[in-house]
């Protein structure tokens, strides 16, 4: 910038049509200008166009011209003489995604306030999901970007959102969040609706006395490899023909197939480590063409069930294991993995993640996840990791049509 040439701040207003950007820049190229930023955003068909620059020449005769070509297409253009020449836009520290259903103006502001009180500012705001929730993301720069201050503000943002009924995930900006490239779901409650091993013992009749045993490992309250051992007890004699009506009837939580989906297009090799059993899910992971898959084996002796697994048990350590094998085995670095649970049997395997997500999880789990989300859609997991609900359904449309189930 010549020290005679004059800073310019034009921001061009109104409805959004064809023509509008030609005209604008058609007109400062008559006055020799040179380009230092550009933004623009499109809200509902709503155009906000703003253009910092330096003029060289009379800036007032700049903002006249303006101002008679803009009209011609029915846009408000604010011309800022003397504007602070910034030439080089600050990278924001921080993403923070809002999910909500609904995200209220109470919930924002408390969020924003929030965001304020620890020295946070938002740079910028976008909208990234109007389906199954609403999501906003955040670009934020905060003063302070020590882990410890880091933790604060995921902690102090959390218990807010709780609050108000809405989901906050606190990450690190820049590339490494757009570098994941592995992530391992758990099966029950997470990537299927309910716990399989329940759904083995209701055909024992015995449903109840698992899911309560079930329940307590989930909390943390007792060993998973304990609690394992207690409920596979209970499906001893059983016909083996139950594993394939089980595994018929799973039911995937909704979004499953969307994210999973979304997540190849992108280039994610994509798992599943379960505390539950191998020979009910694996269809499951055929047809969803999964990449890996690690769970127990139930012992079956002349096509009955022993009450008995055989081989490795799942647990809570040999989850955060599958996660570290799966990510050698292509390459991965384990800053580059996510990893989305729902019980304490799942903390190990959070932890090592460089994602940790807990979805509609125990508090035991919620307490050292990197964030959570309390919505039962797991498509939210993508919004958490920046793919907008447009861009999920332009892929979509392309492969053969977008269908929004409607939610009560």
């Amino acid at each position: 910038m010549a020290s005679s040439d004059t800073a310019v701040l034009v921001t061009v207003t109104g409805p959004d049509k064809p023509g509008v950007t030609s005209v604008l820049f058609a007109a400062l190229s008559r006055h020799e200008v040179s380009l230092l930023d550009v933004e623009q955003v499109v809200i509902r068909g709503r155009l906000t166009l703003g253009v910092l620059l330096t003029c060289p020449n009379d800036p007032e005769d700049l903002q006249e011209e303006l101002e008679e070509a803009m009209s011609t297409v029915g846009v408000h253009v604010d011309v800022e003489i003397d504007a602070d020449p910034v030439g080089k836009r600050s990278l924001a520290t921080h993403v923070v995604v809002v999910l909500g259903r609904p995200v209220t103006a109470r919930a924002f502001s408390t969020i924003s306030r929030e965001l304020a009180r620890q020295g946070a500012n938002i740079d910028s705001i976008r909208g990234i999901a109007d389906y199954p929730v609403t999501g906003l993301e955040l670009q934020v720069t905060a003063t302070d970007t020590t882990p410890d201050a880091d933790r604060r503000l995921r902690t102090g943002l959390s218990e807010i959102a709780a609050g108000v009924g809405c989901d906050v995930a606190v990450e690190r900006s820049g590339i490494s969040r757009r570098s994941k490239r592995l992530i391992v779901f758990d099966v029950d409650s997470t990537l299927v609706q309910g716990e399989v091993i329940e759904m083995l013992a209701a055909k024992a009749g015995r449903e109840d006395e698992v899911r309560a045993v079930t329940e307590a490992a989930m909390r943390g309250e007792i060993d998973f490899a304990e609690s394992l051992t207690q409920r596979v007890e209970a499906l001893a004699g059983l016909d083996a023909s139950v594993i394939e009506e089980v595994g018929d009837a799973l039911e995937l939580t909704p979004g499953a197939r969307t994210t999973i989906r979304t997540l190849r297009r992108l280039g994610y090799h994509c798992g599943v480590v379960s505390g539950g059993f191998r020979q009910v899910i694996d269809g499951l992971a055929h047809e969803l063409e999964l990449d890996f898959v690690k769970a127990n084996t139930l012992e079956i002796i002349d096509g009955k069930l022993t009450g008995r697994v055989v081989g490795e048990v799942i647990d809570r350590a040999a989850k955060a294991t599958a996660l570290r094998d799966f990510a050698a085995q292509c390459g991965v670095p384990m800053e580059q993995t996510v990893a989305v649970g729902d019980g304490a049997n799942d903390i190990d395997m959070l932890t090592a993640a460089g994602l940790g997500v807990a979805f509609n999880a125990k508090p035991a789990l919620r307490e050292i996840a990197d964030t959570a989300i309390s919505h039962p859609y797991l498509d939210a997991v993508l919004f958490m990791l920046g793919v907008t609900r447009g861009e999920i359904e332009a892929a979509d449309a392309i492969d053969g049509g977008v269908r929004r189930v409607p939610i009560p």
